[in-house]
């Protein structure tokens, strides 16, 4: 059970669909993991409410961190409708809070509507190409509504967080004032390691979850088509999914067995020695908000290729320095990842850039730029209170009218 908080410290409420331990985590929960930790230290106290599964305790303190679970990846909504409502009323399992972040992976949580509390809407990225892929027809369509048409209505005074510049871009295109976003990148606590020893054998890594949009079969195709070109190839893919039944049938179908490695979930220390193991990552993804294994895989001085307009990739990746960006399908993907494979002073450069490049990124930095955009929301909601109330000693008529529509 949690431990009774301490209400003199400020408090910030999470929204986000999963918690880190959850079966189908990804880069939101990591990010939200490791902020919510080093908040911590800058004198935060953190709640995080987010979806039950199975054998996670639905009250809980973690390394300082309080996560409340509830209800299941849709069923969460409204229960967190329900806490924040409370919340504003004065009871249920939040309590007080100086801010509310609402992490928007393509659902809205909607808390402007339920609170006064000042909300900071995060936005990973923008979920336009994967409705369909994820939720094919009429459901698909009415996820992409709410993303696209009723979250900037909903999220209009709000101030936004992006985690790349295009993201914060693609939020724009929806009609979100380029004014209200601050874009907050992610971190990594992984140093380059210089002097770790590659894989004698040519290996291409792909870390991510097991679901289409992430287009782990482009990566296989690849492989099938550079097994003539590139001896002694291997492709090891590292994650778990629903997904990953369709993997093994076309792994089998193409004849790779013996070159393409499915090794399921790994942990941290696996999966950072597979990382500085690899000859290049495969980031064939459909869209990331940032790409944050490709930051890790970085630090290692491990390149990265991924697609050009794949969301945050083309920021996390400085295409032709630390990895390559490509047009198209399967082909020019393949091309890109020969290039690097069989190009050893290509190789190399990129190596060296990739390393240098991902020391700019710091979980503790992450959290500092987290804790600006709350301060400023707070700040905000608190000049607002402080103009109310001057209007209303001046004219109560004018107060009612002054009034937010969302209070």
């Amino acid at each position: 059970m949690a431990a009774a908080p301490n209400n003199a410290r400020r408090h910030v409420i999470f929204l986000n669909r999963r918690d880190s331990s959850h079966p189908e985590r990804g880069g939101s929960e990591v990010f939200l993991e490791r902020v919510a930790e080093h908040l911590l230290e800058l004198d935060w106290r953190v709640t995080v409410m987010c979806a039950q599964h199975p054998g996670a305790a639905p009250d809980i303190e973690l390394r300082g961190v309080r996560y409340i679970r509830s209800g299941g990846d849709l069923g969460l909504y409204f229960h967190a409708a329900r806490a924040v409502l409370g919340q504003r009323r004065g009871f249920g399992p939040l309590g007080p809070a100086d801010v509310i972040v609402d992490v928007q992976n393509g659902m809205p949580f909607c808390s402007p509507l339920l609170t006064r509390t000042p909300v900071v809407n995060l936005v990973h990225h923008v979920h336009r190409e994967q409705w369909q892929v994820v939720l094919p027809g009429i459901k698909g369509r009415v996820g992409w509504l709410l993303e696209s048409r009723l979250a900037p209505r909903v999220y209009r005074r709000s101030v936004y967080v992006a985690v790349s510049p295009a993201t914060r871009d693609e939020l724009a295109r929806l009609g979100v004032t380029p004014s209200q976003v601050r874009v907050v990148y992610n971190g990594t606590d992984v140093r380059p390691v210089p002097d770790q020893l590659r894989a004698a054998r040519p290996t291409v890594l792909a870390v991510s979850r097991l679901v289409p949009h992430k287009r782990l079969d482009l990566a296989v195709s690849a492989a099938a088509q550079l097994r003539g070109r590139v001896p002694d190839l291997r492709l090891v893919i590292a994650g778990m999914g629903y997904w990953e039944n369709e993997l093994r049938v076309q792994i089998r179908q193409l004849g790779l067995t013996d070159c393409v490695e499915l090794v399921g979930w790994v942990d941290e220390e696996q999966k950072h020695r597979l990382m500085a193991e690899a000859w290049v990552m495969a980031a064939p993804s459909l869209k990331e908000g940032w790409g944050l294994s490709v930051i890790e895989a970085a630090a290692h001085g491990t390149p990265s290729v991924a697609f050009h307009g794949a969301g945050g990739l083309s920021d996390s990746i400085v295409n032709g320095k630390t990895g390559l960006l490509v047009h198209g399908g399967v082909d020019e993907f393949s091309a890109g990842l020969e290039r690097v494979l069989t190009d050893r002073d290509l190789r190399e450069q990129l190596q060296a850039a990739a390393r240098a490049h991902a020391t700019a990124f710091t979980w503790a930095g992450t959290a500092a730029s987290m804790a600006r955009v709350i301060d400023e929301a707070a700040q905000n909601a608190t000049d607002s209170a402080r103009k109310a109330s001057s209007i209303r000693r001046r004219s109560p008529g004018a107060a009612r009218s002054a009034a937010p529509e969302n209070a």
